[in-house]
């Protein structure tokens, strides 16, 4: 039996592990996992009705799984959102977003500092007729100077990756209501645990699933969230049609991931300021770039808008030109023995990587250029192990 009609008022830490069961007969108190790739019906008629669409019951697990229901049906409520739309990766939830609401001849307006695959996704969608502005995130009148008559999508990351540059969802929000345009967020790097934006006007939400979602490096996956119109009525047909579902197994362990999101946001978060303020205090360290900090710029709207100043932390090291500034980032990164050098981030693993040659490479030098991505900058994704440990590894990088 549903849950649903109970959920009403409970709190975010009740929903993250309440929400979304629906128990079979057999009346499990574990989310079931349900690994079928189709269901069977009572009879001809029946089966006419759901392809159909008349009859809500569950088709063909490329767009229709009670696991994938019961995750949906989770983040949704976390959100503040009517529904949600569970794919594969974050990536193919962004390329179902566009798809559904952009084609040939309009235009998309983005903030410059995006994880750089998005980057290289709405360029690539140039080759089909959709061209794509960059704007400051922080500059809300080069917002409203990027929108045309045929812009049908507004999109950004706050905070972004890896800068931590932080939006003003309000008045960004405010631009794209005036000119009737979507506003989408990425809500990656702060998750429903720290910011809601559709309270704070955005009309879709984000997902990669892959980072803090899971938390502990497992699975990919990715959703969208927005009303029930967009969702069911635009972008279902897109997913049912070009198939970036994603699996039932990573779609329960997402599910179960949500369970403990609150809680290890609570502790990387405060992890990750402590290891900020002991990053600025370093002679080798040029800047740091955190949310949680006095010295970042948007340190007072991040207060407002987020609970905490999330798990990311990045820092530029001193160089005399581009080339000894990626020697020295190297070195860090190479110094390290305990944090993990790889491209992921959210993993109860603290993870380190340099942006400039992997996760922002294929965008090109003019492109990380505007972005403020130097050869210099380090991006830390802090877990869960103490802080003294994290700061104990960088030492040795830092020293070298």
């Amino acid at each position: 039996m549903s849950n649903e009609s109970f959920l009403d008022g409970l709190g975010f830490d009740t929903l993250a592990v309440r929400a979304g069961i629906d128990r079979t007969p057999f009346g499990e108190h574990a989310e079931p996992l349900f690994l079928t790739s189709s269901f069977v019906f009572e009879n001809a008629a029946q089966a006419a009705a759901r392809f159909a669409g008349d009859d809500p019951g569950f088709v063909y697990s490329r767009f229709s799984n009670p696991t994938l229901k019961a995750f949906q049906d989770r983040l949704a409520a976390l959100e503040g959102a009517q529904a949600c739309l569970a794919t594969a990766s974050g990536m193919s939830a962004i390329m179902a977003t566009v798809l559904g609401l952009v084609k040939q001849g309009e235009h998309i307006v983005s903030s410059a500092g995006v994880f750089g695959a998005t980057a290289q996704l709405f360029n690539m969608f140039g080759r089909y007729g959709v061209q794509t502005s960059y704007v400051p995130l922080t500059d809300a009148a080069a917002w409203e100077a990027a929108i045309r008559p045929e812009t049908r999508l507004m999109y950004l990351e706050t905070p972004s990756n890896p800068l931590t540059e932080i939006a003003d969802l309000a008045a960004i929000s405010a631009i794209a209501r005036r000119h009737g345009v979507p506003l989408a967020v990425d809500n990656c790097f702060a998750t429903p645990a720290l910011q809601r934006p559709m309270e704070q006007g955005a009309d879709i939400v984000i997902h990669s699933a892959t980072k803090y979602i899971d938390g502990q490096g497992r699975v990919l996956g990715g959703a969208i969230l927005g009303s029930d119109k967009l969702i069911h009525d635009t972008l279902l047909p897109v997913m049912r049609t070009t198939g970036p579902t994603l699996s039932a197994f990573n779609a329960w362990v997402l599910l179960k991931g949500l369970e403990t999101l609150s809680v290890r946001m609570e502790r990387q978060c405060a992890s990750a300021l402590q290891v900020a303020r002991w990053l600025e205090a370093q002679p080798t360290v040029r800047r740091v770039y955190y949310p949680g900090l006095e010295s970042h710029p948007q340190h007072a709207l991040a207060l407002r808008q987020q609970q905490a100043g999330g798990a990311i932390v990045s820092f530029e090291l001193h160089g005399d030109d581009d080339a000894s500034a990626r020697m020295n980032a190297w070195k860090v990164i190479d110094g390290c023995k305990v944090l993990s050098i790889t491209g992921n981030l959210g993993d109860v693993k603290t993870t380190i990587t340099h942006p400039a040659s992997t996760t922002h490479q294929r965008i090109g030098p003019e492109a990380r250029k505007a972005a403020g991505i130097g050869e210099g900058l380090v991006r830390l994704a802090v877990g869960l192990e103490s802080p003294a440990d994290i700061c104990a590894d960088l030492t040795r990088g830092l020293t070298a």
